[in-house]
């Protein structure tokens, strides 16, 4: 095995732990919920705290390398998991369980950005889209293995299983990066840490993370739209300070590179907005059309067959294609599938589910996957850190952005007096139009340059 394989092992393995842990814990709520009777605006806090976390310490992950070096800056991050998974698993109360929980987001927040910087800066360019692939992959697998898993364990054992499952995984993860990464030095003049920076960082990303939050609960739309009101004021101020900076915490200026720029915006209307379409058609199918819970729930088969397809279509015609193709046409077919959706009520509800699914799970996965290769082609691997820094703290966000806003447009179409079912109906044609707006940033991609500069690097 050489030594970037495994360097990717350890990567993706840490890959594995976060996701498992930000999709494994919904299965526990009810089970939790009765345990410390929480109700359900608390017990959301269980996985908002853990993204909270997770998504507040990435700004720092660059400047942190920089100053211990990656391999102990990855591996502090997994003995600070370890310690929140085990404070998760003995928790006495819901808050000393949601506090853990953030405890657990710090530690795995660190783990993608230091990891994938260790990683994509042994691979070449053209290399990179087959490790997209790779990396994808275990992206589909943990959401598709972890409702199921985590049902089992709370049935067989007790809820704190679920949590309790990712602690062997972090530990063999520990002992691997000891094992195989080599210690890199830290840097010999380590920047100062941008205080300035990181405060009103950290505050404009705690009140755009709250006030999406709040948006998205019954009561809290007045309290929800002011703080993010406030966030983006306050995102205003640091982008402002972070741009006359020559060293900011996170270095804004790489957005302005088209690649990392489309594929960050992809990212916000194409998977984004499937998480908010996804669980709208949840409650679409099971309240409005009376479908059951095992046949909603299976609908995610043809979705994950759907994206393994498209997954491997991108590692294969990545290089040969360019980006432009594959990510029109992913938002396209995704278009279509959303769409699709609008057709139910009738007769063949059954096949027009399966088929919608199928088609999103193809064209969001197709775009994902090409956005995951596209993105560092032509960032410096000096500059990999602070890149990879930008587009986790943007994935996260398009969870967040995309479920609040496919969730207030629908409230909005629904509060204008129109039958429930037909709002629904227009809320997916609506959503499936937002595809129209990563299409149109597609064509500014030089396509046919991206193609000459990974086969110039193959050759």
């Amino acid at each position: 095995m050489t030594y970037r394989v495994r360097v990717a092992s350890v990567y993706l393995l840490g890959f594995f732990i976060d996701l498992v842990n930000m999709f494994i814990a919904n299965v526990a709520y009810p089970e939790i919920g009765r345990h410390f009777d929480a109700p359900v605006s608390q017990l959301a806090w269980i996985s908002n705290g853990y993204i909270l976390g997770l998504t507040l310490v990435i700004p720092l992950s660059s400047w942190l390398a920089r100053r211990m070096g990656a391999k102990r800056l990855f591996m502090l991050s997994l003995l600070i998991f370890i310690a929140g998974t085990c404070g998760v698993g003995a928790s006495t109360s819901v808050e000393q369980l949601i506090a853990w929980r953030w405890m657990q987001g710090i530690g795995g927040g660190l783990l993608i950005p230091v990891g994938q910087t260790m990683t994509y800066a042994l691979y070449k360019s053209n290399e990179r889209a087959k490790l997209s692939s790779v990396v994808m992959l275990v992206a589909l697998l943990a959401p598709a293995l972890s409702p199921a898993i985590g049902g089992v364990l709370v049935e067989s054992l007790s809820w704190r299983w679920v949590f309790l499952v990712s602690l062997p995984l972090a530990i063999v993860a520990f002992v691997l990066a000891g094992c195989w990464l080599k210690a890199d030095r830290p840097a010999k003049s380590s920047d100062p840490l941008d205080i300035v920076g990181l405060i009103s960082g950290c505050a404009t990303l705690t009140l755009i993370l709250l006030g999406l939050t709040y948006l998205g609960e019954t009561g809290r739309l007045n309290q929800g739209a002011m703080m993010l009101i406030i966030g983006v004021f306050a995102l205003a101020g640091y982008v402002r300070n972070a741009l006359r900076k020559s060293r900011p915490l996170i270095n804004l200026h790489l957005v302005k590179d088209p690649l990392l720029q489309t594929a960050m915006l992809i990212y916000q209307f194409i998977p984004g907005v499937f998480t908010g379409v996804s669980m709208i058609t949840m409650l679409y199918l099971q309240n409005q059309l009376g479908m059951h819970a095992s046949f909603v729930g299976a609908l995610m088969l043809p979705w994950s067959l759907a994206s393994f397809a498209a997954i491997s279509l991108t590692g294969k015609k990545f290089n040969r294609w360019g980006p432009r193709p594959l990510f029109i046409t992913g938002c396209l077919v995704q278009a279509m599938g959303i769409s699709m959706l609008a057709l139910t009520g009738q007769t063949a509800d059954a096949i027009v589910c399966v088929l919608a699914f199928a088609l999103m799970g193809f064209g969001g996965s197709l775009c994902s996957s090409t956005a995951q290769s596209s993105a560092f082609i032509q960032i410096a691997d000096r500059e990999l850190a602070d890149a990879s820094a930008l587009w986790n703290i943007n994935r996260q966000l398009s969870f967040c952005l995309g479920v609040t806003l496919v969730s207030l447009l629908f409230n909005l179409i629904a509060n204008t007096g129109m039958p429930i079912e037909q709002s629904y109906r227009l809320c997916f044609v609506l959503a499936a139009c937002s595809a129209v707006i990563p299409v149109l940033c597609c064509f500014r991609i030089a396509n046919e340059q991206v193609i000459f500069t990974l086969n110039k690097e193959q050759k």
